[in-house]
């Protein structure tokens, strides 16, 4: 048994690269080999989102505190609140983040296929992000 004491792990901020505006990860869990998943709770400050990105094996958000926004590749904006739970399938183009008022909080839980978890893209610009205007 491995027990991860809180605060054991340190955070580190989201990288200005594939993240638009202020986001902490806190690792949660990071399972050894043969297992490949990894899990780690992400907070995005108000207007706070990610880039565009796909994952190899899918991607399972669950919301723990504020309010979001997630949208997958031409389709709509959804806002998410805490204890909804997101499932984006394999190689599905999308984006999640803070509402522009409201921090958000998330677990992601990803799996690593051949060494890799994500495929980060372009990022969301201001127009496609403030249409989530129209959710909150």
């Amino acid at each position: 048994m491995d027990v991860k004491k809180n605060g054991s792990q340190p955070s580190s901020k989201g990288p200005a690269e594939y993240f638009t505006g202020t986001v902490r990860i806190d690792p949660l869990y990071a399972a050894p080999a043969p297992a490949r998943m990894f899990a780690a709770s992400v907070t995005f400050e108000p207007g706070a989102r990610t880039a565009w990105h796909t994952h190899p094996l899918g991607q399972t958000l669950i919301v723990t505190a504020g309010c979001g926004l997630v949208q997958s590749w031409g389709g709509p904006i959804v806002k998410i609140r805490p204890g909804d739970v997101v499932r984006c399938p394999p190689d599905e183009k999308h984006w999640h983040g803070a509402t522009g008022a409201t921090a958000m909080t998330h677990i992601a839980i990803v799996e690593h296929l051949n060494g890799k978890s994500v495929e980060w893209m372009e990022k969301v610009t201001d127009e496609e992000y403030q249409a989530g205007a129209a959710v909150e």
